[in-house]
């Protein structure tokens, strides 16, 4: 019996080191897939107009991350729109999803700008923007009602232009990304802020003078404190702003707190009140955001909004500052593929031709591009 038991325990001791040796061979062999599948380059979908389910892969976890983008296209500046996200497509091997809000009438010189050209393995999702949501939110003025850029107001509504994500960045289309998105992407939020902005006193602007910007620096700069309704806000007229071009937004503590719900109120109440600033220093986007995330925001880090180059036409930014930028923009009256621009040649490297023609960059001063 005593022999029995002893062949019996042989028996198992041998059964589990052939188990531990077959498990670790497999281990092994996952661990090599991996290496090799990661070192090869990610799988480019075609142009689609919806987000299909990402593929199975095992690949590193920087390839995996779903990284959505959400970019505003009007036909009038949609090679804007196009060298942005071709500079954020080129700095990153993350899986960047581009969500672009644009209007019925430019959605096939879109994909056609996308489908003929070098970014034709980019994916993203073609969403329509009904200009119907804004009425009785926004007051146009008659004489000046070509200058209503409903699209100016999309990222108001990210929740319902990117419903599954958790996260998400809005960037305008007048910007260039030099370096991975990923980065700008995890930008840490405190618990309870909804989005994280570039704040107009940050470290950036103050070490570079900015000229001919306007009051751009403060909330009284966009809002009328002579209001009512604004002073019972008890919001400190020079609190520093921020800048709604380029922001990072937490979506699920964006549903719970309504954001959106906020942001129609106040413009609903601007409507009837005119709350805004009379000399406003920048879109009529502007307030309504600040209000809403007064002393309720995170920040981002100021390289990744090096603003104000389409300020002037003059250079306030050295060329090294600029280069050790993680993200230019053009805010401004002076557009990079419009009128003369500082460091339009940057914005050009990423700028794609447009296959039909329709839009034609119109051509600047050879002085705009000598350095000081």
């Amino acid at each position: 019996f005593f022999k029995f038991s002893v062949n019996i325990s042989i028996l198992i001791v041998a059964v589990v080191i052939f188990l531990l040796v077959l498990h670790r061979n497999f281990l092994g062999l996952s661990d090599f897939l991996k290496r090799e599948l990661s070192d090869s380059n990610p799988l480019g979908l075609q142009p689609i107009d919806f987000i299909p389910a990402a593929p199975q892969r095992l690949a590193d976890e920087r390839n995996d991350k779903e990284i959505s983008v959400v970019i505003a296209a009007s036909d009038e500046r949609l090679g804007g729109a196009i060298a942005a996200m071709n500079s954020i497509y080129r700095h990153t091997r993350s899986n960047v999803v581009f969500h672009i809000v644009t209007m019925n009438d430019t959605v096939d010189h879109l994909r056609l700008w996308l489908s003929n050209t070098a970014l034709k393995n980019l994916r993203y999702r073609i969403l329509d923007f009904d200009p119907r949501v804004l009425e009785g939110k926004v007051q146009v003025d008659p004489q000046k009602a070509d200058t209503l850029k409903p699209l100016t107001f999309a990222r108001f509504y990210l929740p319902n232009l990117v419903p599954h994500a958790e996260k998400a960045i809005y960037v305008d289309d007048d910007i260039i990304v030099q370096d991975d998105i990923l980065e700008l992407y995890n930008t840490p939020l405190k618990p309870g802020h909804a989005a994280a902005f570039s704040d107009d006193c940050d470290s950036t602007t103050n070490k570079v003078a900015v000229r001919g910007a306007g009051n751009q620096y403060n909330y009284i700069g966009f809002l009328d404190y002579k209001k009512e309704t604004i002073r019972k806000l008890a919001m400190k007229a020079n609190t520093c702003s921020f800048n709604p071009g380029v922001f990072v937004a937490n979506l699920t503590e964006w549903k719970l707190q309504n954001i959106t719900k906020q942001l129609e109120k106040w413009m609903a109440l601007n409507v009837v009140e005119e709350l805004y600033s009379r000399t406003l220093a920048g879109s009529i986007t502007t307030p309504p955001l600040l209000i809403v995330f007064y002393k309720q925001h995170s920040s981002i880090d100021p390289m990744w909004n090096v603003r104000h180059l389409g300020s002037s036409a003059g250079k306030r930014y050295s060329p090294q500052f600029v280069k050790a930028a993680k993200l230019l923009h053009w805010n401004g009256h002076f557009k990079p593929w419009g009128r003369t621009a500082s460091y339009a040649e940057v914005w050009e490297k990423w700028y794609i031709p447009d296959p039909t023609g329709k839009f034609s960059l119109i051509r600047r001063h050879s002085e705009a591009y000598e350095a000081k």
